[in-house]
């Protein structure tokens, strides 16, 4: 599913918001029947907890807290460490180089949607894995697939009924900003209020920033919802970015997701949702799925 910090900010209408509510009422109909006892969430990062001093492709956390940008939760995630070690092992046997984090700051990418689906952040057990989707150079897509698949065939060892999440994308290209240390509470205010005029200008329709491509955005989730992932081995990283913006590369974690959910056999996607929503900056999407 996307995620936005304008969710939690001033600016986007009413409308668009009741519009999301009611998939994300969807969603959380969804996540209920699971009913999961785990969840793995694939996300990016936002120059929060990952600076250009240090950026690995992927990263998961075996002890993790929320930073608190645009209105999101502050404070401990509930992460089981040695389940995040064991899927970290499990990941590094299968091939894929992943970093290990036992204090990951994580930020609304990861933050957000559990508190959009469970009303809490800390709501149930997670595993927070970062996928870097922002800084440059960026690895190949099909890396994202080999993570996910991974994870995946781990978590059919266990014992668990466990969520995948996969938080990001679809086209976008918001200012993000290359930073190489943790903001100040004033460089956070100041980045918020940037993002809200961001906005603003971009809904209005004078903003200079690569504009939202529901046709790429479709193409997208044509090839998610048909299981096809290894379609998306061809897509190069500059093709990503002409086409959706500096941060639609937030796809990965979608790809990882869906992933390791195809670890599993085929699947089917049900909540289907998709808005081209100026007032977000962003191609805003949501689906579920449950393997056939």
């Amino acid at each position: 599913m996307s995620h936005s910090p304008l969710l939690n900010l001033p600016g986007p209408s009413q409308d668009l918001l009741d519009d999301i509510d009611t998939a994300l009422g969807e969603a959380r109909d969804f996540v209920n029947d699971v009913d999961p006892e785990l969840i793995v969430v694939f996300a990016p990062d936002h120059y929060n907890g990952f600076f250009s001093t240090l950026m690995p492709p992927f990263c998961i956390g075996t002890a993790a807290q929320g930073v608190g940008d645009y209105g999101t939760y502050a404070g401990p995630l509930d992460v089981p460490d040695s389940l995040a070690a064991g899927c970290a092992k499990a990941v590094l046997a299968a091939g894929v180089d992943i970093a290990i984090s036992a204090c990951m700051d994580v930020d609304h990418g990861t933050v957000q949607p559990l508190e959009k689906l469970f009303g809490d952040a800390t709501a149930r057990p997670v595993i927070p894995i970062f996928v870097n989707s922002v800084a440059t150079p960026l690895g190949p897509l099909q890396r994202s697939r080999a993570l996910g698949g991974a994870v995946g065939n781990h978590l059919a060892t266990l014992d668990k009924r466990v969520l995948v999440l996969g938080s990001g994308g679809l086209s976008h290209d918001p200012p993000v900003g290359v930073r190489n240390h943790r903001m100040t509470p004033e460089e956070r205010q100041a980045r918020q209020i940037a993002v809200i005029d961001a906005a603003k200008r971009y809904a209005d329709g004078t903003s200079d920033r690569q504009p939202i491509n529901p046709a790429w955005d479709h193409r997208f989730l044509d090839i998610v919802d048909s299981g096809q992932l290894v379609d998306l081995d061809q897509w190069s990283n500059s093709f990503i970015t002409h086409e959706g913006g500096n941060s639609a590369h937030e796809i990965r974690t979608w790809v990882a997701a869906f992933a390791a959910l195809a670890a599993a056999g085929p699947y089917r996607t049900t909540v289907r949702y998709y808005k081209a929503a100026a007032e977000l900056i962003a191609g805003f999407a949501i689906r579920t799925a449950v393997p056939t």
